[in-house]
């Protein structure tokens, strides 16, 4: 883990006067009840591919426990419903995939996915990714990182809640290994622009826009936007 002692979660962060401390995030909460499908992959699965959020905050917090095994990390952000990771994760069981998604029911969702596609190699959790990129993971550990559709906070006014900035970048680019990929896609126009200029302005990330990531599955997500004219845009940064 990079720090010794660490600041307290988003959602549990107080002011000093002991009121909820108000948070610029990269996501908002979403509610919480399960589809019957759902339930039933969660009463299947989760004891055993989902981190508790409490666990991370145990001072002896090891993923490598809770994968059961020492592997290249993959961490995917914000992974849906799964569909990606089903597919990503199933053709690469040599490695371990982090899913970090606040939206419970989406990881009910990806349970019964990777399930079917049997990729028993995927963690999820649902605490703050940036949080948790930050500071449960170390320098060069992460072989792979996947941002695909993240939200982009499309009004001017919430800009400022979009993931890819450039203080994440630099975290980021600490926690990939020297050679390590950073895959993203989106389909608005505007944070592509915003992402490209923030990745090019970090100086250990080399890439820009790239053709289609062949191997990234089309989600239902991509097929709306597809469908009401947007352009997909992928990009790929390394670690140099």
């Amino acid at each position: 883990m990079p720090d010794s002692v660490r600041p307290a979660r988003p959602h549990f962060s107080l002011t000093e006067d002991g009121r909820p401390l108000r948070e610029v995030l990269s996501y908002s909460r979403r509610g919480s009840r399960f589809t019957p499908r759902q339930a039933e992959a969660w009463e299947a699965h989760a004891a055993d591919w989902v981190i508790p959020d409490e666990a991370v905050d145990e001072p002896d917090f090891s993923l490598e426990r809770w994968f059961g095994r020492q592997a290249p990390l993959m961490v995917e952000i914000g992974p849906g419903v799964g569909e990606a990771t089903a597919v990503l994760a199933a053709a690469r069981p040599e490695v371990n995939v982090l899913a970090l998604e606040v939206w419970v029911p989406g990881v009910a969702d990806g349970l019964w996915r990777v399930a079917e596609a049997g990729a028993t190699n995927v963690r999820f959790c649902s605490v703050d990714a940036a949080w948790l990129v930050e500071h449960l993971l170390a320098p060069g550990s992460v072989s792979e990182m996947w941002t695909f559709f993240p939200d982009p906070w499309h009004k001017k006014k919430h800009n400022k809640r979009r993931l890819v900035n450039a203080e994440f970048a630099s975290v980021v680019a600490e926690r990939l290994a020297p050679g390590g990929l950073w895959r993203l896609a989106t389909d608005w126009l505007p944070y592509a622009e915003q992402m490209q200029a923030v990745l090019d302005a970090e100086p250990r990330l080399a890439g820009g826009v790239v053709e289609r990531w062949e191997e990234r599955p089309v989600t239902k997500f991509e097929r709306k936007g597809l469908a009401v004219g947007r352009t997909i845009t992928d990009l790929a940064y390394r670690r140099v």
